[in-house]
């Protein structure tokens, strides 16, 4: 369970050999990286050009559909696009992007197994009929899943679900490449952008995050409830409840029924 308080000063501390330290001062926090990514194009004339360039169409995977999105609107600020052998070898070693020592946990990679496709090569992709982006590749490397899995998750074994995925659904090969957004994807339930969320929160008031990928019960509202009572939690603070929702294990609640929630 993770909770924050958005724009009051945070105590000191490290997370792994990273010292952070956040004095707000009642203001929004700077995004990661400095600023939102936003890499929807905004008109129809500008999309039809992008979309003029590509030479090839790929179906999304369920996994990189959500990975797409996330670039696109800026959730994964501030990448805008897949990552590159160099970038994806340091994030997996250092848990940071490369030259600027901002802390980047995972890997946001594009993987296939087709061989055909190669640096250079400029893609339509889709999700069933709906255009999604393009992407421009910028290089083909073959990962070492298990060094990732170990650096990433503490495990290679596949009897952690994140090593399973990486062995048993990732392709073979993965692929750098810069994203172009022409549409958002069509949900079961709403899906705001970074910016959308970061409009609805007040100017001058703290904000307590409260982030889960379980549907909400009593426990949860007590503790970002009771959260706001908190020293450094302004008077007037509100409660952002933020789920996770997107490809799950076998056993897990989907995340439509969480959003409900």
């Amino acid at each position: 369970l993770f909770l924050v308080s958005l724009s009051s000063a945070f105590v000191p501390g490290k997370i792994g050999s990273k010292t952070f330290s956040s004095h707000l001062n009642m203001v929004k926090q700077t995004p990661h990286g400095g600023s939102l990514v936003d890499l929807m194009l905004k008109t129809e004339e500008e999309q039809e050009a992008a979309k003029s360039k590509c030479a090839k169409e790929i179906q999304l995977t369920a996994r990189q559909l959500c990975d797409v999105e996330l670039i696109m609107n800026g959730g994964f600020s501030p990448l805008d696009g897949f990552m590159d052998e160099a970038t994806y070898k340091h994030v997996v070693e250092n848990m940071e992007l490369p030259d600027s020592e901002l802390i980047f946990g995972l890997p946001v990679v594009f993987d296939t197994n087709d061989e055909e496709l190669v640096p250079g090569d400029i893609a339509l992709l889709k999700d069933g009929d709906r255009d999604i982006a393009t992407i421009e590749f910028t290089d083909k490397y073959i990962p070492d899943k298990a060094l990732e899995c170990l650096k990433c998750y503490g495990t290679s074994a596949i009897e952690h679900p994140g090593a399973l995925m990486v062995a048993t659904e990732r392709g073979k090969y993965y692929m750098g490449g810069k994203v172009v957004g022409l549409n958002l994807p069509i949900r079961d339930f709403v899906c705001r952008t970074p910016a959308e969320v970061r409009e609805t929160l007040p100017e001058d008031a703290d904000v307590v995050a409260f982030q889960c990928r379980n549907p909400i019960h009593r426990a949860h509202y007590e503790l970002f409830t009771r959260a706001l009572d908190a020293d450094n939690v302004g008077e007037d603070g509100i409660v952002l409840v933020h789920p996770t929702c997107g490809p799950t294990q076998a056993d897990d609640i989907p995340g439509a029924v969480r959003y409900k929630t």
